[in-house]
């Protein structure tokens, strides 16, 4: 999840200090779930091969971070992949992964935020997004990258969703500071189509992809970290807020999840 980088994210401004050290510390762990978590990439796979068959797609990975699925694209699709974000160092990894894994022909890492978008009409076979459309809002997503998409192109979602209407109040008013336009799968497949969209196909994540992929890696991360940052209390604070993460979603699984929904551009 990202609710760390909410939590930092504009909070606590006024002390420059506190701000670099969560930061610091948002980036290890975003570093460590990149390189623990890897099974997550079968999702991204099957997801792909929802899509037909398209020759070198022009893809835009849309919130890329350090790259996981942006460098499964690349090797799925053989195409050429934009992945963009706005964490420079987490760019400079993926840039770095690029070189070595010799796909710099093909796969750019571009700073670039996703309410700035400047990429000419109709520059995108397939438009990529796990994770991170939650920034900018499922409706407001969709509609303003519809014009980013060539004719019938396709739109990959990995999105946060609840699993069953109707959570309770405690759990709804936690999930809901972070995912603040959160709904069921149902109810997003019922918006597609006003946004100018056709449904080909969703699935949702098992838990125990949650906690193989996600939860368990971050443990162990808040672990080491804990050791790591053992003389800082701000620092032991943003773990703090991790580990209750964890607990909270011990306690929510059955409610909170996340689907993968691929549509095409009517």
């Amino acid at each position: 999840m990202l609710s760390i980088s909410y939590n930092h994210r504009g909070a606590n401004r006024r002390f420059k200090g506190f701000e670099l050290m969560t930061s610091d510390i948002f980036f290890k762990i975003q570093q460590y779930l990149a390189r623990e978590s890897q099974g997550k990439r079968k999702y991204t796979r099957k997801a792909y091969r929802m899509l037909p068959k398209l020759n070198r797609p022009c893809i835009l990975d849309v919130g890329c971070g350090f790259g996981v699925p942006t460098l499964e694209l690349a090797k799925l699709s053989q195409g050429e992949i934009r992945g963009i974000d706005t964490n420079q160092a987490s760019l400079d990894e993926l840039t770095k992964k690029t070189k070595e894994l010799g796909l710099s022909d093909r796969v750019k890492a571009i700073n670039c935020s996703m309410f700035e978008m400047d990429f000419p009409d109709e520059s995108f076979d397939i438009i990529w997004a796990e994770c991170s459309m939650f920034i900018i809002g499922f409706e407001r997503g969709l509609n303003e990258w519809r014009r980013l998409l060539k004719s019938e192109g396709f739109l990959v979602v990995h999105h946060f969703a609840w699993l069953k209407p109707n959570p309770s109040k405690e759990v709804r008013d936690y999930w809901r500071q972070f995912f603040p336009d959160m709904r069921t799968v149902q109810e997003y497949t019922d918006q597609i189509p006003g946004c100018g969209y056709d449904l080909i196909g969703h699935f949702t994540l098992p838990e125990e992809a949650w906690w193989i992929e996600y939860y368990g890696p971050l443990a162990e991360c808040i672990k080491e970290l804990r050791l790591e940052y053992v003389d800082h209390p701000e620092a032991l604070a943003v773990l703090d807020k991790a580990r209750l993460e964890i607990d909270i979603y011990k306690n929510s699984c059955q409610w909170f999840g996340s689907a993968f929904l691929v549509m095409q551009k009517r």
